[in-house]
């Protein structure tokens, strides 16, 4: 009889009660460009700034900290001289080894975003890195990637370009509840922004554009999506939503985290070792049910079926007499192969009304 996994249970079920408090407070990575302070920085208020910096350089990292239903857990800051090839290359560098969710600068190029762009594509992508960008008018057709694209955006400080408030957005997203969408978000010190009608709108929003519009007498987010526009069956209408994405990242993060810490190479690779560990997987997401991160009775985790036997057949095993159980439970060397299927649950976006007098 198997002795079971109970640390990766506890560490699974731990895991699944704090994903909303650590999901209520993203990391905001920002890049910026001053003669002094260089290299990286870690600021949980603005009292942890840099002296040094500019002020307007101050003011961007103000904007980052103010967020939306809270404020950002820090921002985690690089300083370079200037934005050139090798100081941007450093700059990702060390953010690779820097925890944060999502990337951007006042002070990116065309050229830096493309470069930008590339690398959150390759760390998530590649890597299972699951972070983010937020970038100035960059059609990267990629779930990682938000394209902002509002210019002059007047305060009663500063009138913004686009990459200017790019900070901004970042930490509004990830000062936002997994619970609740950006979509309508209030930024309430906006007090004017190029007028469009509703349709020009609509179209930048079809077109994988996050802008800020006015609404009910407030500056909002008009619907809080990604770059990605170019669906598929690997990644459908969900992945072009950011409040999606962010819980899909999360989800990813942890599981993967924890079978680091608490599975990989502490034990045998056997199928009950297999079921409890998938168990513990079940455990955890039915606590974000729990949450209202996922809807209800539609959490399912079990052998991945199509990935075994394709494992099998590559080792030249004849599975064609096999019985279902039989391949579920056959010696899969150090491979465990697992699929977790579930239906994150999205915020109010649309309401239609009827209304018979």
């Amino acid at each position: 009889m198997a002795l079971g996994l109970p640390s990766v249970n506890i560490v699974f079920k731990q895991e699944g009660i704090t994903a909303i408090e650590r999901g209520e407070r993203g990391i905001v990575a920002l890049v910026l460009k001053d003669s002094d302070a260089l290299g990286g920085h870690t600021v949980y208020d603005i009292t942890d700034c840099p002296e040094e910096l500019s002020e307007e350089n101050r003011r961007y990292v103000i904007d980052a900290l103010i967020g939306n239903t809270n404020a950002p857990l820090r921002v985690e800051l690089f300083v370079v001289e200037n934005l050139e090839s090798e100081n941007l290359t450093n700059a990702l560098n060390y953010f690779e080894n820097t925890k944060f969710d999502y990337i951007c600068s006042p002070y990116f190029t065309s050229q830096n975003n493309t470069e930008v762009a590339t690398w959150v594509k390759a760390l998530r992508d590649n890597e299972g890195v699951m972070v983010k960008a937020v970038l100035a008018n960059t059609t990267a057709d990629h779930e990682g990637i938000i394209n902002f694209a509002t210019d002059n955006i007047v305060t009663a400080h500063k009138t913004y370009k686009t990459a200017e408030f790019t900070p901004r957005i970042a930490g509004l997203i990830a000062g936002t509840s997994l619970k609740i969408a950006t979509t309508y978000a209030n930024i309430p010190e906006v007090t004017s922004v190029p007028y469009e009608k509703k349709n020009a709108t609509a179209e930048k929003v079809g077109e994988g554009k996050l802008v800020i519009f006015k609404q009910s007498g407030q500056y909002r987010i008009a619907r809080g999506v990604n770059s990605l526009t170019t669906t598929s069956e690997v990644k459908g209408e969900a992945f072009q939503k950011i409040k999606l994405v962010d819980i899909m990242d999360l989800m990813t993060n942890d599981i993967r985290q924890t079978c680091h810490k608490s599975y990989i190479g502490k034990y045998a690779n056997s199928y009950d070792n297999k079921c409890i560990l998938m168990t513990a997987i079940e455990g955890y997401l039915d606590q974000l049910v729990l949450d209202g991160l996922i809807e209800r009775n539609t959490v399912k985790v079990e052998i991945d079926m199509e990935a075994q036997k394709a494992y099998l057949k590559s080792l030249g095993i004849n599975i064609s007499e096999m019985r279902e159980q039989e391949i579920k439970e056959y010696n899969t060397r150090d491979k465990v192969f697992i699929a977790i299927k579930c239906r994150i649950l999205d915020a109010i976006e649309e309401i239609n009304l009827r209304v018979f007098i």
